[in-house]
C-alpha cells in the first residue's frame, strides 16, 4: 500500500512499491550490487552482468530485504554517460525483479537512469546527491517509487577533503538539508513513508564528522523519517582503526549494531548474512 501526502509522518513505516514495512522493532537489510569496474570495495568483481546477477542471488539467499543496484561509483572516477549507466543497471534490475521476490532500489542521481530503472521494476531511488537533478522527484512520483534523500556537502564524484560546516555543526547542517529535501519530496507528491533519510557518512565528511553523525542517529530519527545507515566498509572506519577495505567487516558490524540501537531502520551493507544476524539479535534485545 502506498502512502498519501497527508499521512502522518512515522519513522517506523516504509513503503517500497506495493510492499509496506513496519520497522518499529526490526531493520531492513539492503544488499549492494555494484555493476561498476571501479567500486571502492569489490574493485569490479561484479561488473560483468552474470556476476552481478549471481551476486544478487547470493544476497537474496542470505536474507536481503532490498537489493541496491548501482552503475557509477560515488567517488572520483572516469566519466560514465547516462546511456552507459542505464545499460549497466537496467538488465540487472530486470533480472532480479523477474527471478526474486525482493524490493529493488537503484543507486543513481540521474533522473533519466531512475526513470529507466523504475520502468524495469525498481521501486526506490537511492540518490546520494540530495536530488540535485530537478526532475528526479517528479520521475519518482510518476512511477510511485520511494526515494532515499542523502546528505552531501558538494556533489557526487567531487573530492571534498576538508569539509567545513556552519558553526562547525555537521549534525545541524544535515538536519536542515534533509528537512528541505523532505519538503521537496512531499511537494512532488510522494508520501512520508516513501522518503528515507541518509546522513551520508563519508560523503563530504571527515572521520570525526561521520562519527558525530552516527552518534546523532537518534536525533536524526526524531525528524520523523526512517533513517538509513550506510557505513559498510567505509573510509571513516578504515581511518579510525587503520584498516584496509577488506579488513573492516567487524568494524562495520559494530557500527551497524550501534545504528540499530539508535533507531536506524535500513542498513545498506555488503555482508547481508552477518548483518541479518545482528538485526535478529538487536531486535530480540530491544523488543519490550
Amino acid at each position: 500500500m502506498t502512502a498519501t501526502p497527508g499521512e502522518e509522518r512515522s519513522p517506523w513505516t516504509i513503503d517500497l512499491g506495493a510492499r509496506r514495512y513496519d520497522v518499529s522493532s526490526q531493520a531492513l537489510v539492503m544488499g549492494i550490487v555494484n555493476r561498476t569496474p571501479d567500486s571502492f570495495f569489490d574493485q569490479g568483481a561484479t561488473f560483468e552482468l552474470e556476476k552481478s546477477i549471481r551476486r544478487a542471488a547470493m544476497l537474496v539467499e542470505d536474507g536481503a530485504d532490498i537489493i541496491d543496484v548501482g552503475g557509477v561509483r560515488a567517488g572520483v572516477g572516469p566519466e560514465v554517460s547516462i546511456d552507459e549507466e542505464i545499460d549497466r543497471v537496467v538488465p540487472v534490475i530486470a533480472a532480479i525483479t523477474e527471478r526474486f521476490d525482493v524490493a529493488v532500489s537503484v543507486d543513481t542521481w540521474q533522473s533519466a537512469v531512475a526513470d529507466a530503472a523504475f520502468s524495469a521494476g525498481a521501486v526506490c531511488g537511492n540518490d546520494i546527491s540530495g536530488f540535485a537533478d530537478p526532475d528526479y522527484l517528479d520521475v519518482a512520483a510518476r512511477h510511485g517509487a520511494s526515494v532515499i534523500a542523502t546528505h552531501i556537502r558538494l556533489r557526487p564524484r567531487v573530492d571534498d577533503p576538508n569539509p567545513i560546516y556552519p558553526d562547525n555543526d555537521v549534525v545541524r547542517a544535515c538536519e536542515v538539508f534533509l528537512e528541505e529535501r523532505l519538503a521537496r519530496a512531499l511537494a512532488a507528491g510522494l508520501g512520508p513513508s516513501q522518503v528515507i533519510f541518509d546522513a551520508g557518512l563519508d560523503l563530504g565528511k571527515t572521520t570525526p564528522q561521520s562519527l558525530e553523525l552516527l552518534r546523532a542517529s537518534r536525533r536524526l530519527v526524531e525528524l520523523g523519517q526512517p533513517l538509513l545507515l550506510s557505513a559498510s566498509n567505509k573510509g571513516f572506519l578504515g581511518e579510525l582503526l587503520n584498516l584496509e577495505v577488506d579488513q573492516r567487516r567487524d568494524a562495520t558490524l559494530g557500527a551497524v549494531s550501534f545504528g540499530i540501537a539508535m533507531g536506524c531502520r535500513v542498513l545498506r551493507v555488503h555482508d547481508v548474512k552477518g548483518t541479518k544476524r545482528v538485526v535478529r539479535t538487536l531486535s530480540a534485545i530491544l523488543q519490550p
